[in-house]
This record gives structure tokens, sequence and C-alpha cells, in this order.
């Protein structure tokens, strides 16, 4: 049966965000993008509007060649790619907060997560990638960058690129029932979304921390770009902004975000007190100048190696990672806050 128009645009004004539209036209993948993502923060949702003829004509066109694959290579979008990316550290932020207490997380989890988004987004509409090249890609680039939660970027990146280079358009695949459909895309939303409802429902407290962490962290990798750093904090506000844009600013909608602000204003407080932390142990006021705070950690670092506390070596090594940690914050420069309003 052929695809219409206006239900189509029907399905994106109720359920955009949550995908139906693209559910009614066969695009599952981009379905669960938007029931993972919430219509892309809301904006691609918006940006779809104008999108939706040419899903309608490609959805038709598909059904009425029986789903023949296309010939040659999809040409390079700059769009995907960045997409790729975006979905790419976003799942592997959500894997950071919900899935970090595995022993082979930064081996096994991560990667696999971060290429899971970048092979989402590469199988939107009529296009696909290679699975096994762009997982090895993120698996290979993980280890170099073991332990650290800017290992996401790089793992992203790398599995980007990867999947451009390997792109492709879908093979050809027998219709399958609404019911099949429906069972794949719960079980992938579920995948996605059991561990981080687990993590918030059992220990609420501590994985408040590390979204806070987390999302402090991933900031501060943008220090040195403080244009980028703070279009990354407005990004990460584009929930409460859509709201807004949709309802005006009514009572209901301060107090139906005040969560979501508080969660945010959390994240800075949250540094805010590392730094102070910080200050603290290594022994300096705040404020003190950076000739200060490296002066006063080369000291600390030569009375607390382990290597000249033979007699004491457990509290040497944990006196010293503390050192290292408390001077790696004050290394990184404040960055300012951004406007709610």
């Amino acid at each position: 049966m052929a695809k219409g128009l206006l239900i189509t645009y029907a399905l994106w004004a109720v359920g955009g965000p949550a995908g139906l539209h693209h559910l009614y036209l066969g695009r599952d993948s981009h379905a669960l993008l938007w029931m993972l993502t919430l219509g892309g923060g809301g904006l691609g949702w918006l940006l779809e509007f104008w999108k939706l003829p040419s899903f309608v004509a490609q959805a038709n066109r598909a059904q009425g060649q029986r789903q023949s694959s296309g010939t040659g290579t999809p040409p390079l979008s700059p769009i995907r790619f960045a997409a790729q990316m975006i979905v790419g550290i976003y799942f592997g932020l959500v894997a950071l907060i919900s899935l970090s207490f595995m022993a082979s997380f930064y081996i096994v989890g991560l990667p696999l997560a971060v290429g899971l988004g970048v092979l989402l987004v590469a199988a939107v509409g009529n296009q696909t990638s290679d699975f096994k090249n762009t997982l090895a890609a993120a698996f290979l680039t993980s280890p170099i960058f073991y332990g650290y939660s800017i290992a996401i970027l790089p793992i992203s990146l790398a599995a980007s690129i990867t999947a451009q280079k390997h792109r492709r358009y879908k093979a050809s695949v027998g219709s399958e029932t609404l019911s099949v459909r429906l069972y794949r895309l719960g079980l992938a939303y579920l995948a996605f979304t059991g561990p981080l409802a687990y993590s918030a429902l059992y220990n609420t407290a501590a994985t408040l921390s590390y979204v806070a962490e987390t999302l402090g962290s991933f900031l501060s990798w943008f220090s040195f770009f403080p244009l980028f750093g703070r279009l990354m904090e407005s990004v990460l506000l584009l929930p409460y902004r859509f709201w807004r844009l949709l309802v005006g600013d009514p009572g209901f909608s301060s107090s139906y975000f005040q969560e979501w602000e508080k969660l945010y204003e959390f994240v800075h407080s949250f540094q805010d007190e590392k730094r102070q932390l910080a200050y603290q142990v290594l022994g300096v006021l705040e404020g003190a100048t950076n000739e200060e705070i490296h002066r006063r950690y080369r000291e600390l670092v030569k009375i607390w190696h382990p290597d000249h506390n033979q007699h004491q070596t457990e509290e040497a090594q944990r006196h010293f990672l503390e050192i290292q940690a408390a001077y790696e914050v004050l290394s990184q420069p404040r960055k300012p806050r951004v406007s709610w309003i």
C-alpha cells in the first residue's frame, strides 16, 4: 500500500520525536535513532518538516521496486558523518554512565557502544555500512586511550571514518510484519535504556554524581576551544530550549524542567567542589597562580613518590594518585556558565 503524505505529517506532528512517522514509512533505523535521542534533541525533528515529501517518495519507490538495492556507492555526506560522530559520542557517554562498572569496559563496552551508535546513523534511510570493519576500527582505537573518558572522541572519529569509507546501499530484503519490526525495535530500545534505568533507580546518588563527572569531563575536552565548548553546552540544553519553544514560558515549563536545571547546575557545582578539594590536596590557597600550583605539585610528588616510601607503599601510592588528580583538575581553566534564557 502506498504511503500517504498527510498521514506522515500527522504522525510527525503527534509522535515525531518518538519516530512514529519513520516507523510508518518503514525507516526502522531512523525510528530507533529518534526514539533514543528524542528526535535529535528536537532539532532534527523540526528540520524534518521539509524532508517528509522526499521520505514518502523514497518509501513508495522502494515499495514498488520490492526493496531493490541501489547500485554503486552512495555520495559522501558531511551531515551524515557529523551525525555519526555526535551519536557515537552520545552512545559512549551513556555507556560511561551506566556500564563503567564492567571490568573490561574500556576494551569491550565502550568501543561496542560507540561503534553501534555510528552504525545506527549509517543505517538511516537506504544506506548502510560494513558492520565488522566499523566495529573493528572502534575496538582497535580503544586500547590507545585506555582508562580515559576522552577515548570516546577518537573512537567515534575512527568508527565514523570507517563507516563512511565502507558506505553502501542496503541490499534487497523481504517485507516483514509490523509485529516483527516492533519486537526488534523494542529489544534495541531496552538494550540501550535498561542499564541506564537500572543505574538510576538502584544507585541514584552514585549515578547522578557520575553523570555530573562525565558531562564535566566531556565539556573539559573543549577547554582550549571556548567557543566550541559553549556550543557543546548549548547542545546539552537543547531539550530545555526545545520545550520552551513549544509551550512558551508558563509556570508548567519551569517546574517541568526544574530537575533538568538542577542536574545541569550540579555539573558545575560538582566541578567547583572538585577544584576546592584539589586546592586542599595540594595545600595551596584558592586562586593560586599556575606557577605556585606547579611548584607545589613538584614538591609533593618528590615527597610521596612510591619509590621514596618503600616502608609505606600503599599510603604513598594513595597520596601520589591524589596529588596527580588534583594537579590535573587545577590545570584545566574554568569555563564560563551559559545562560538558561
